[in-house]
């Protein structure tokens, strides 16, 4: 007989499960580096964001003096690039097209230049997207972001 109250069984494991991908600190060399180019080579603030393979931010910055609106843009851009599995500046898709998938990811589908995958090989990490200076400078950011990340932890490897 049972008094009408239920008991929950909790499995306790030995460690916090994870997704495989960026760590925080992964994410946020990442963000620091795009806000470095940004910076370096004048252009306007950026609002720079890392997601995680589910497109959930892990790490989300912007600029002193950025438009608000560039921080939901970059995560969007960010998303897209998981969504597309290429970079969004490189979706060519008709106007009815971009519309539905809009309205199919709440507005987080946007097809300018300024998302890229963080991958190791062909495995996806997470993704990082910009927003705040023209689409191309965007882009230019997080390449070159990726691309220094990328040194880095290569050079870690070796050592």
């Amino acid at each position: 007989m049972t008094t009408g109250t239920s008991a929950v069984n909790f499995v306790i494991m030995s460690g916090t499960p994870r997704l495989p991908g960026l760590t925080l600190a992964d994410a946020d060399r990442l963000v620091q580096a795009a806000l470095e180019v940004g910076a370096e080579r004048g252009f306007p603030p950026l609002a720079v964001a890392v997601v995680d393979v589910t497109g959930a931010p892990i790490v989300l910055r912007r600029g002193d003096g950025g438009m608000p609106m560039t921080s939901r843009i970059a995560v969007a851009k960010a998303r897209t690039a998981l969504l597309a599995l290429k970079p969004s500046g490189q979706i060519d898709l008709p106007g009815g097209i971009v519309d539905s998938i809009q309205h199919l990811y709440g507005g987080d589908f946007v097809p300018w230049a300024g998302g890229v995958l963080i991958t190791d090989g062909e495995v996806i990490l997470g993704a990082v997207g910009a927003s705040g200076a023209h689409a191309r400078e965007d882009e230019e950011a997080v390449q070159t972001a990726v691309q220094r990340w990328r040194e880095n932890r290569s050079a870690a490897d070796q050592t």
